[in-house]
């Protein structure tokens, strides 16, 4: 499970990089930086989860 999540949060990075490299892209950094954060959330989240149900 940490093995998607690290691989989307590169894929998120990337996508911010690129947004803001490219100014017409700007969205797309916005984009980007939104769904890395959604996705450390829901990645801490679900390690909590995990750790106090064991």
């Amino acid at each position: 499970m940490w093995t998607v999540l690290v691989i989307l949060l590169v894929a998120w990075v990337v996508l911010s990089v690129v947004g803001f490299v490219f100014q017409g892209l700007l969205w797309l950094a916005i984009i980007g930086i939104v769904l890395f954060i959604g996705t450390l959330i829901f990645g801490i989240l679900r390690h909590r989860a995990k750790r106090t149900a064991a």
